[in-house]
């Protein structure tokens, strides 16, 4: 599996920005088939930094109807990356 395939996109929500603030957390949607071992890799290669740990959640996907028209939404995968001290990922929050 190619390493950039691995990270989708960073989450940047309320509780992302206060995980990244006090804890020095990054979150991410990741590929669903991808363990931890490989997230590790991943963000270490593609952002030159150390991971300290990565904690990891599914979600699945939920059925979404808008008028009579149905859908489903696709199961995904969040990363939750600790990095070590000192280490920080630039990233560019949208406003």
């Amino acid at each position: 599996m190619d390493m950039r395939n691995i990270i989708k996109k960073a989450i940047v929500t309320e509780k992302a920005a206060v995980l990244k603030e006090k804890h020095n957390k990054y979150t991410f949607v990741v590929d669903k088939d991808a363990n931890k071992f490989q997230i590790k890799q991943a963000v270490e290669s593609l952002f030159n930094v150390k991971v300290e740990s990565v904690h990891t959640s599914n979600y699945l996907g939920k059925n979404k109807r808008i008028g009579m028209h149905a859908g489903y939404r696709s199961d995904w995968k969040k990363a939750i990356v600790k990095l070590g001290e000192g280490q920080e990922i630039q990233m560019v929050e949208e406003a």
